[in-house]
């Protein structure tokens, strides 16, 4: 009960040191996505002039292939409150996404895909949110039917699999959708690593958090750039990153295998102790040199993966390299346009 009234104080307490006309920053990673951007430029523009807030987009084209940063620039160029940071190659969503923090200057943030998926009109709800006193707004899909059912199973599993083994708690169906308090993206600025897995990064800092539930929809236009593949590794990368527990469960899983290896040779031993010499089949021979053969490689790989992770941070590479920046007018920082 204590803690609640906390909360709720701590929330006053926010609530009442919210500025009045914050500068919000809209956080958006593209890649390929030349064919969509007029159709949410069109309907994020309507939702933002509606706020009444000074706001600027923050675009990171992430080393895209098409017309993607000549749509932008030519945006720019009209007028349009933004900035693009062009990415000197596909870095990857998660590396755009840290990309986008570092640049972004407003009071509030908001991570939204250009896709159209993340409804811009729950916009207004998050800045809502943002006043009361919360840190975080999170979008909450409720309603996936949009997605093939392969992929909303195995969402559903990874979510589950990784609340169970990490020792922080990730909203299930909590996307990258999101409004984040300034104080929220000072945090996680100072985080250094290369494994970028936002989702888990959000939850990790923490921060009072309100979730807001919405339908997704499908594409506007353009095609997705996920595939399974690309998940399953994306997966895999949460569950190293924010947990040792695979590393125990082999450890456990070897010992227990030990222990039915060492039951078995006694069990061996003893037979013979008593039966006489037993010539061994070559099958069951070769079905456990086998077995133990797979678990050993299993074993090696997972210490592999996260080797390999240490080996990534001791190179100290950055996330990402910008190859230009344009510059519009943009709140607070009206320098004109720049290549």
């Amino acid at each position: 009960m204590s803690t609640h009234i906390e909360s709720k104080i701590y929330l006053t307490r926010r609530s009442e040191k919210r500025p009045e006309t914050p500068l919000l920053s809209v956080i958006v990673p593209v890649y390929n996505e030349a064919e969509v951007i007029p159709h949410f430029l069109k309907e994020t523009g309507e939702i933002l002039e509606q706020t009444g807030l000074d706001y600027e987009y923050v675009f990171i084209d992430d080393g895209s292939r098409d017309a993607t940063a000549d749509v932008l620039e030519q945006q720019i160029a009209e007028g349009l409150p933004a900035r693009l940071l062009g990415l000197s190659r596909n870095f990857g969503k998660e590396a755009a996404m840290s990309a986008g923090l570092d640049h972004a200057h407003g009071d509030i943030v908001i991570i939204v895909d250009v896709d159209l998926q993340d409804p811009p009109s729950l916009i207004p709800q998050m800045i809502d949110g943002w006043r009361a006193g919360y840190d975080v707004v999170y979008g909450l899909r409720v309603d996936r039917s949009s997605d093939t059912l392969m992929k909303r199973s195995t969402a559903r599993m990874f979510y589950r699999l990784f609340n169970k083994l990490a020792n922080i708690e990730m909203p299930p169906n909590a996307g990258d959708f999101r409004l984040l308090d300034r104080a929220v993206v000072d945090a996680l600025l100072q985080l250094p690593e290369r494994n970028r897995f936002m989702k888990g990064l959000f939850a990790w800092v923490g921060f009072p958090a309100m979730a807001l539930p919405y339908e997704r929809p499908a594409r506007r236009a353009g095609n997705g750039k996920w595939n399974y593949w690309k998940l399953w590794n994306f997966a895999i990368d949460g569950l190293t990153g924010f947990t040792t527990m695979p590393l125990r469960i082999w450890f456990y899983g070897g010992a227990l295998l030990s222990g039915i290896a060492f039951a078995y040779a006694l069990y061996l031993v003893l037979r013979v102790f008593f039966t006489g010499i037993d010539v061994p089949g070559y099958t069951s021979l070769m079905v456990t040199l086998l077995f133990f053969s797979g678990i050993q490689l299993l074993s090696i790989g997972m210490i592999g993966e996260y080797v390999s992770r240490l080996f990534n941070e001791a190179k100290q590479r950055p996330v990402y390299l910008l190859q230009d920046v344009i510059e519009g007018k943009v709140p607070g920082k009206n320098t004109g346009t720049e290549t």
